[in-house]
């Protein structure tokens, strides 16, 4: 079982000025094997940096992450990263990119091939396995970021704004994608988004953390991300519940949002 805890981890930037930035304040949670969580927030919150903790490109200051009972000090394979940019190998095709991390194991291709091409498939990239990555469009690419951190089964999904750049209709099909995989592989999930609506609708846990310092501010528990699995998304979204508590978490965020801009004033 890869039960994810994160006990007590705090991180404090110090500055060439001297002053520093509290980016987190004893921040504590577990997810459990399997379970999808959302985490959003107003700018400065913090998101991203505890997301880097956890995937260990950073060292908090104090407490510690743990994965399958050890603690987290580096990147290893077991934490699979998703970026908003896909941070794909430009100079190659579409199944090298896939394929990338099981080489890099030293693997031969008849240990992997069969894994890969499942993931073409059910990614929707088979037909554009030997494509290039430029010809690719945007929605494209986080595919084949999705199918390559796939490839590496890493034990938790690691995913900082992976939509974000998408239109509105290419989002939507990745929203079900996401969804789709989730409940196929059965893999930890934690995604940050600035969309309280996709928030809702994919976190079958949801994070609301506060700013200054980034700190845990209220946790949802939500049925919408099992209801939306192979469902159409829309009528997810009319669900009873699901506008009040998108509406409910956009005023807490538009609240927070004003205090920062009041602090803001007040210091000028």
């Amino acid at each position: 079982m890869s039960k994810l805890s994160i006990e007590n981890v705090s991180m404090r930037f110090d500055l060439p000025n001297g002053s520093h930035v509290q980016a987190l304040q004893d921040i504590s949670l577990e997810l459990q094997t399997g379970e999808l969580m959302s985490v959003l927030g107003p700018s400065g919150c913090g998101k991203t940096t505890l997301l880097n903790i956890v995937a260990g490109f950073l060292a908090p200051t104090q407490g510690q992450v743990i994965l399958n009972d050890h603690i987290v000090t580096g990147p290893d394979a077991e934490r699979g990263m998703v970026f908003q940019q896909g941070a794909l190998f430009e100079w190659m095709d579409v199944r090298e990119n896939v394929s990338f991390g099981p080489r890099m194991k030293g693997q031969r291709p008849a240990q992997y091939s069969a894994q890969v091409d499942h993931l073409l498939d059910v990614t929707g990239l088979g037909d554009f396995k030997d494509k290039s990555i430029y010809e690719l469009s945007g929605g494209m690419q986080q595919r084949v970021a999705l199918a390559r951190c796939l490839a590496n089964d890493p034990d938790v999904i690691l995913m900082d704004e992976p939509l974000g750049a998408l239109d509105a209709l290419t989002r939507e099909k990745m929203q079900g994608l996401v969804l789709k995989l989730w409940k196929e592989t059965g893999k930890t999930i934690i995604l940050i988004t600035h969309s309280v609506e996709e928030a809702v609708l994919l976190g079958e846990r949801l994070l609301v953390m506060a700013p200054r310092p980034g700190r845990i501010h209220k946790e949802y528990r939500l049925p919408f991300a099992e209801m939306g699995v192979g469902a159409d998304l829309r009528e997810v979204k009319k669900e009873p519940g699901y506008g009040e508590t998108r509406e409910e978490i956009l005023s807490m965020i538009w609240d927070m949002e004003d205090e920062i801009m009041g602090r803001t004033e007040d210091v000028s």
